[in-house]
């Protein structure tokens, strides 16, 4: 029934500043941008490795994400990585704090998080 996760939405309070940080910060790759003039939107196709995997929206005055305390819904995005210790100071270099890495204790892989300019938690999870 089910093959794959198609892709992620993600409505984003500042496009540019989130666009910056998904594409140059994190490495995603553009595949198409459109400005939805009926919506006053914009919407940015992103993949990772030739894969389709977010979709960024920009909306006119989005209300905050409710994050913590924990709340129903999407709780965070995670990527794989082969090197957690070369995302760490790749991300301190943009000004971006992780958290102490952790270790998970179910698979003993290493992770930490961040947050994207919206507060999203981001994850990145060693492989």
């Amino acid at each position: 029934m089910i093959s794959a996760i198609h892709h992620i939405a993600i409505i984003c309070s500042d496009y540019e500043r989130s666009k910056y940080f998904y594409t140059t910060i994190l490495g995603l790759t553009p595949v198409r941008e459109v400005y939805r003039t009926e919506r006053q939107s914009w919407k940015l196709d992103l993949e990772l490795n030739g894969h389709y995997i977010i979709e960024l929206f920009s909306f006119p005055n989005p209300p905050p994400r409710i994050s913590r305390p924990e709340a129903v819904g999407l709780r965070h995005l995670a990527f794989a990585t082969p090197h957690l210790d070369s995302i760490i100071p790749h991300l301190a270099g943009f000004g971006i704090a992780a958290e102490p890495v952790r270790i998970d204790e179910f698979t003993g892989r290493r992770f930490t998080f961040i947050s994207d300019p919206d507060g999203l938690p981001i994850e990145f999870y060693e492989q």
